[in-house]
């Protein structure tokens, strides 16, 4: 048996392309859902390990995705979701994220085609775990250097860097070679970026998330 997904996407062409791109043995597409409502049914019914949905569906076209996993956080905290979107905006990912980054993901639809990059998301997501599309993490990147009113401006140029591959999700050894440093080196700077953002006496499994929720968390929603 694999992973059983439900898959919620009101447009009819995209939706039929993702679910061909799911037509893979460690992946069982169980349900397919078109708004918020028949998303929600689909999960009561079918009982899957993650949601893949788009962040805009009916009935108001907004952001149905994120309501969908704060939903889920609450009634199935055991289901993941995978949001797929086409907006590189940080403050969607921190909408996501604020109920904790265990099995969440924030996924831009340009990067859908890559079967092998959305069936692996999708597996991370069922582990619990939690990625960032590398698209909407460089803006932080960008915008915490130039800053300077925040904690985070106490990190240097390498920290922001380590701590934006954190918020992808990356584990030390990924971080270590995405970066092309030792893992000793890493951990010496998320050592370093805990102490600076007063972290270190934090519970371990709490350090990542709120160091992650921090580096969001100075951005405004879009404005519509």
């Amino acid at each position: 048996m694999g992973v059983k997904v439900v898959l919620a996407e009101d447009n009819l062409i995209m939706r039929e392309g993702i679910a061909h791109l799911l037509e893979e043995d460690s992946i069982e597409l169980v349900a397919q859902a078109t708004d918020l409502d028949s998303l929600l049914e689909a999960v009561e019914t079918v009982q899957p390990d993650v949601v893949l949905t788009d962040i805009r569906m009916p009935p108001t076209l907004t952001d149905e995705g994120l309501r969908a996993a704060a939903i889920l956080r609450e009634r199935h905290p055991g289901v993941g979701v995978v949001v797929l979107s086409n907006y590189a905006e940080p403050s969607y990912a921190l909408m996501l994220l604020e109920s904790g980054l265990e099995g969440r993901a924030y996924m831009l639809k340009e990067h859908v085609r890559d079967r092998a990059q959305l069936i692996s998301t999708i597996h991370t997501v069922a582990a619990g775990g939690s990625l960032m599309d590398p698209k909407v993490v460089e803006p932080l990147i960008r915008a915490r250097s130039r800053g300077s009113a925040s904690p985070l401006s106490e990190l240097s140029a390498r920290e922001l860097e380590v701590l934006g591959q954190i918020a992808q999700g990356k584990s030390n050894a990924a971080i270590a070679e995405s970066l092309v440093l030792t893992k000793r080196a890493v951990e010496k700077h998320i050592n370093s970026i805990f102490m600076k953002l007063n972290l270190a006496f934090a519970e371990d499994v709490s350090k990542r998330v709120k160091a992650v929720l921090l580096f969001l968390a100075e951005f405004d929603p879009p404005q519509d």
